[in-house]
């Protein structure tokens, strides 16, 4: 009973503070105002943390430090989605009206703020969507979520990029269905449903739709080797844990660096992003062939030393596992031409940084994984930065001759 009078007293001050924030100036009034508001609400306790995120936000917006719009919008994802998501009952079926209340409020705030770019209030929502999954069981979830949404907004919002209406239905429509059905075939998990959705939608607004495809290609190797020879992986002991669902850390650990390349193509339309993307998509491909194809093969060698380890042993080659890598790379490569993404030299580029990235993750999982110095996603995020780079290079020393 205290936790739901404190998200009612809650979602009552963000209420207000929506109302009155664009009629009160300076917005230091208003944020001291709020904090000494959420002092007193300080006291239940279990409304702690979130009087805390609220306080934290009117302190930003107090110092000036974000916009009226992201001050009000993000209350109004955060406070007003998290009530009808606790109102209607908790878990999976929960986010539905989540999602709901989450837009509509987003969009009215909006509206009466007099900001006309949905793309940052969509972004917010799906943010908070994907970290509200993720920290669900934590008590100081809601503090974390309400922090990354309004940073993410701010970010969008600082970059001022221009979607038409269109795209970003038509980008939220396909990113939202590539998602349930990979949640639904137990591709996914939750929160990477959430992060996958909103990585597809990135994906198409800064860039289009072929890109999308090209990260697509990649998941449905991904998944389709990871399911390959499962029952013997699963004997061996080396099969991906899970039933080989993929979560948050998945997605961003393969995805992070493509999705970097992505935006900033789509904001400075440099050839030399698409060789980043390509690079570390390549790269993620060829090192889930790799592991999930050579695993069931010969007794790997370790990459450091070339003596033989068990499977499963973090940095442990083959030679089926680098011909899948090379075969993942073509792939990709192969299918970005197809799509006009990338010409003849980025076909050739990609290949490289494919077998490149996938060498470079076993030595990296040789030298630091297998010490504890480093984990899994860590890897994989570090192999797809590399290769993103080891890409750029080579192209643009081969455009300069």
């Amino acid at each position: 009973m205290e936790r739901e009078t404190g998200m009612w007293a809650a979602s009552a001050l963000a209420l207000i503070c929506i109302i009155i924030a664009p009629h009160i100036s300076p917005p230091w009034l208003l944020s001291l105002f709020v904090v000494l508001i959420c002092a007193l609400l300080f006291l239940i306790k279990k409304s702690r943390y979130t009087s805390l995120s609220i306080a934290t936000i009117a302190a930003l917006y107090g110092l000036e430090l974000i916009p009226l719009v992201v001050f009000s919008t993000t209350f109004a994802i955060v406070i007003m989605g998290e009530t009808a998501y606790r109102i209607t009952g908790r878990g999976t079926k929960g986010y539905i009206p989540f999602t709901v209340v989450a837009f509509i409020s987003a969009s009215l705030v909006m509206m009466y703020s007099g900001y006309t770019v949905p793309f940052v209030a969509v972004t917010g929502v799906i943010v908070a969507l994907m970290l509200h999954s993720i920290l669900r069981d934590r008590q100081d979830g809601i503090f974390i979520e309400t922090l990354g949404v309004a940073m993410t907004m701010l970010l969008f919002f600082d970059i001022n990029y221009h979607v038409e209406t269109t795209i970003l239905i038509t980008a939220v429509i396909i990113g939202f269905v590539f998602a349930f059905f990979s949640y639904k075939l137990k591709a996914a998990d939750l929160s990477g449903l959430f992060s996958g959705a909103l990585m597809g939608i990135l994906l198409i607004v800064f860039t289009d739709v072929r890109w999308f495809l090209i990260m697509l290609a990649f998941f449905i190797l991904g998944a389709g080797t990871t399911k390959y020879r499962f029952e013997k992986k699963t004997e061996l002991g080396v099969a991906e844990s899970h039933g080989g669902v993929r979560g948050y850390f998945n997605v961003f650990a393969n995805g992070m660096v493509s999705l970097c390349g992505a935006i900033l193509y789509g904001i400075t339309q440099n050839p030399i992003f698409i060789a980043l993307f390509l690079g570390s998509v390549a790269c993620a491909t060829s090192d889930t062939l790799a592991s999930e194809v050579g695993v069931v093969g010969k007794t790997p060698r370790l990459i450091t030393t070339f003596r033989e380890v068990p499977r499963g042993t973090n940095g442990g080659v083959t030679i089926v596992g680098e011909l899948a890598a090379i075969a993942g790379a073509v792939i990709i490569a192969a299918f970005a031409y197809v799509l006009n993404v990338a010409d003849l030299t980025l076909v050739a580029v990609t290949i490289l940084a494919g077998f490149f990235g996938t060498n470079i993750d076993s030595l990296i999982g040789a030298l630091y994984e297998n010490k504890n110095l480093i984990g899994n996603a860590g890897t994989n995020f570090l192999a797809t930065l590399l290769s993103g780079i080891f890409a750029m290079a080579v192209y643009y020393l081969l455009i300069s001759f």
